[in-house]
């Protein structure tokens, strides 16, 4: 079930087919869901609700050709690698991974060695791009349970089509505005600098307080309060979570656009309730493949290995539309994410609930929002 099935049309620009980060050519998914186990939690044992979720935003090894990109953060209580280089070079240059915050590690190692050629070919040195949210409230995070034959395997069934939302990969732990969340994803269709330009986001939810929870403007979370839909037991504590959004398009941008696209995710967040608490992480990253064509960042190609190239912008005055693409499909993404979230108990049998959809489409038609 996502925002759409349910009559609910978040903006004002049409999405994609797909409504998904993979209506953007060449933009692919996959998962690797780990769930096992249930009762106490034995650090090392379980119970697991975890995963990986790669986004690979090329055909192809994106080392040999990188797409311009840039990053925003909203508040830094967590880890996105490889931001250093990707700000310093203004490219994006690896496939990108979102886990847990214990399983970063692994899961960058496991990128590398995709990438060194173990699992493919590619660049003699590799800085990947992984994002992580906390997800021990349901799962045990200590335990470490995310190995790389998860990553290889998320990369394997990768494609372009429908992405899975919800209980999936690194979404699979998560738990956003006190409900069940994880992973969502939106995408939009913009007309900017005479063209028309794709704009998708996926998110892995993990944040907000329920009584900010909105919709489309309508304060949802006022209404399903926690005596009508518990929130996670002890020791959940509310904004105490992260997202991560990452932004793909098809619009031919520099680095410092994507940078600013990036920043526009906040809003979409903010949209939908979510504030950038302190203890919260809150990381965006964009990237856009309108330049197709560029060299491969890797310094020891060595000087004079590639001619110079042309690249093509959009104008900086025609870019407003694409931050309005970004802003509303980022709101619809949490907001898939969780519709698409199942009912979870994890550890200690804490429990995160599921959005109850009927109690949403009447708040929503009480509101004057109906479909």
């Amino acid at each position: 079930m996502r925002a759409r099935d349910l009559g609910i049309s978040i903006g004002l620009l049409p999405p994609g087919p797909l409504n998904a980060i993979t209506d953007v050519a060449g933009v692919r998914v996959g998962h690797a869901t780990l769930i096992d186990g249930e009762g106490r939690l034995r650090v090392g044992h379980g119970p697991v609700r975890t995963g990986v979720t790669v986004i690979l935003p090329r055909d192809g090894e994106i080392g040999a050709n990188p797409y311009f990109a840039g990053a925003h953060t909203l508040n830094g209580n967590g880890e996105m690698t490889g931001l250093e280089w990707l700000r310093e070079s203004g490219m994006l240059t690896t496939p990108i991974g979102l886990t847990n915050t214990h399983s970063v590690g692994v899961v960058r190692d496991a990128l590398v060695a995709a990438g060194m050629g173990e699992h493919g070919g590619g660049p003699r040195w590799s800085l990947p791009v992984v994002a992580e949210t906390y997800d021990g409230w349901l799962n045990d995070v200590d335990g470490q349970h995310v190995a790389a034959e998860h990553v290889f395997s998320a990369m394997a069934i990768a494609s372009g089509g429908p992405v899975p939302e919800g209980n999936v990969g690194g979404g699979t732990g998560m738990v956003t505005f006190g409900f069940k969340g994880g992973i969502g994803t939106s995408s939009r269709r913009v007309e900017a600098g005479g063209q028309t330009c794709t704009v998708g986001v996926l998110v892995q939810a993990n944040h907000g307080r329920r009584l900010r929870f909105a919709v489309d403007g309508v304060p949802v979370g006022r209404v399903i309060t926690p005596d009508v839909v518990p929130l996670p037991g002890p020791p959940v504590e509310e904004g105490a979570g992260s997202i991560i959004a990452i932004v793909a398009t098809d619009a031919p941008l520099l680095p410092h656009q994507c940078r600013r696209l990036a920043q526009r995710a906040a809003l979409g967040v903010a949209r939908g309730g979510g504030g950038g608490e302190h203890s919260s992480g809150d990381l965006f990253l964009a990237f856009a493949t309108g330049n197709a064509d560029l060299p491969p960042a890797d310094a020891a190609s060595g000087p004079g290995s590639y001619p110079p190239v042309g690249i093509r912008m959009l104008p900086d005055a025609d870019i407003s539309p694409l931050y309005w693409g970004v802003i509303e499909a980022t709101e619809e993404a949490v907001l898939n994410a969780a519709l698409a979230a199942q009912t979870m108990t994890g550890r200690d049998g804490i429990t995160a609930h599921a959005l109850p959809h009927d109690l949403l489409r009447q708040v929503m038609d009480r509101y004057g929002r109906g479909a």
